[in-house]
């Protein structure tokens, strides 16, 4: 396949500060071998159930203090202090405090199931439905996949947000829906390499309503930051853009950043 597209960031990337296993400067290390311009720290928000530790108030602190010390020892690559919060309730709330959101370069956030929620409601809808009841029947199915678009699309409303992660992963989601509404603000489709649900069918229905993609990595080994090609394989596939892909340009142009 002819290349289209050429990928210069990584937005979507974790450290020890959750559950990732390396460090921000073994990221960024790796991010400088695979030639990317840009990359992004966007450890998870504190309701993560699968973190190896629990993200604190002063760890945005320590991380932000992390990446200032990386953009100042190099100067080919800038580092974007991020997240990756999650949706904890119906009405699209993030774990990330409003205060710590806005010091942010960059806003990713997506469903997840092992949270935790921000009420027994939040709990029921977003978890018990998806992973046992809709299940049982296709009613329950339906009333789980309108439950999940309607939490995504209230975030989107409600905060802002670069990219939805993993759309659709273990959560069944309105990809037509969804896609208007992020078009509308501005907020990309991640095109995840670690969990490669992603189809071409996927993307050629989101981008029909006008939105945009970010190919992320989703690393949580260091080696992983930049591994994007599998990503990239499925967006020329379906037909994308360089325009369409908000870390891509034309192979030979220069990166436009975020």
């Amino acid at each position: 396949m002819i290349a289209t597209l050429r990928l210069f960031a990584d937005y979507h990337t974790h450290t020890r500060y959750s559950h990732g296993k390396g460090t921000i400067a073994d990221n960024v290390a790796f991010a400088r071998q695979r030639g990317l311009s840009e990359v992004a720290i966007t450890d998870h928000g504190p309701a993560s159930l699968l973190m190896s530790n629990l993200i604190r108030r002063t760890d945005w602190v320590q991380i932000r203090r992390e990446i200032e010390v990386q953009n100042g020892i190099y100067r080919d690559i800038r580092i974007l202090f991020g997240v990756e919060a999650n949706i904890v309730s119906l009405d699209g709330d993030l774990d990330v405090p409003r205060e710590v959101l806005s010091q942010m370069d960059i806003v990713l956030a997506g469903l997840h199931l092992f949270v935790v929620p921000a009420s027994l409601r939040a709990g029921v809808s977003l978890i018990i439905n998806n992973a046992w009841l809709s299940r049982l029947s296709r009613n329950l199915g339906r009333r789980a996949r309108r439950d999940n678009t309607r939490a995504v699309i209230r975030a989107v409303r409600k905060n802002r947000i670069d990219i939805i992660t993993h759309p659709g992963l273990q959560l069944s989601i309105d990809t037509r829906e969804l896609a208007r509404v992020c078009a509308d603000h501005g907020t990309a489709l991640e095109i995840n390499t670690s969990h490669r649900e992603v189809t071409t069918d996927f993307i050629q229905c989101a981008a029909e309503e006008g939105v945009r993609f970010a190919i992320g990595s989703d690393a949580h080994d260091p080696w992983r930051v930049g591994d994007l090609g599998q990503g990239l394989a499925l967006a020329q596939a379906a037909g994308l853009r360089p325009d369409q892909v908000i870390n891509a340009v034309k192979p030979g142009q220069a990166p436009r950043f975020q």
